[in-house]
């Protein structure tokens, strides 16, 4: 399926995006910024190869120099933070729980952030979630470290000024000291005990669902 972002996307997109400079020399005339952007998402959406992006997004490289560059200066990462408090200025998010989970991505090729692992080189993507689905905060990190340790980092990463009540998550977030620094901040965590753990510190029948 391919994704084309409608007029009125991109405009609120382009609104977030820097100007392309022009050379003082003259020469090409500046780039279209709205076919990059076009061109950027859809590559994004559909996971696709740079070579692969389609004529009518303008040139491969040049959609690639710019997409690297915005990435270097933060662009992406404040557009996301303006659509999410949007989100949350209409009242769009439902925080009263959230779910939490990570997942290993293969990178062979190496690069910033990535670490060895059994299955690989690559990284640790860590995502949050409201009650609908949405996510409200995502992280890549090293991939060696155990996931209940990437949690406090990532509600660094929270698209809205509000943190949930609760967080779900599966047996990698059953940890009792995960668990009092959650509580600090007024989060409950919410997982499945593994089974080591110690009969004193089992509250399974006892907590909220």
């Amino acid at each position: 399926m391919m994704l084309i972002l409608m007029d009125e996307q991109l405009d609120w997109l382009i609104v977030w995006i820097p100007k392309c400079p022009r050379s003082p020399k003259g020469g090409r005339p500046t780039t279209d910024r709205r076919k990059i952007v076009g061109g950027i998402f859809w590559i994004l959406d559909n996971g696709a190869k740079w070579k692969d992006l389609s004529a009518r997004y303008g040139s491969k490289s040049t959609a690639h120099r710019w997409f690297q560059k915005w990435v270097k200066d933060g662009v992406f990462e404040t557009i996301m933070r303006d659509a999410g408090r949007c989100v949350e200025q209409r009242d769009g998010y439902r925080l009263y729980e959230c779910f939490i989970d990570g997942t290993f991505s293969k990178a062979r090729g190496g690069g910033d952030g990535i670490s060895c692992t059994k299955a690989g080189k690559g990284v640790k993507i860590m995502v949050l979630v409201d009650a609908r689905g949405l996510p409200v905060a995502v992280d890549t990190t090293s991939a060696n470290p155990h996931e209940s340790q990437f949690v406090q980092r990532l509600f660094e990463f929270m698209l809205t000024e509000e943190t949930p009540p609760r967080v779900i998550g599966d047996k990698a977030y059953d940890s009792e000291s995960l668990d009092i620094e959650l509580a600090h901040q007024g989060i409950e965590m919410i997982a499945p005990h593994r089974r080591n753990q110690r009969p004193e510190n089992v509250t399974q029948d006892g907590r909220s669902l």
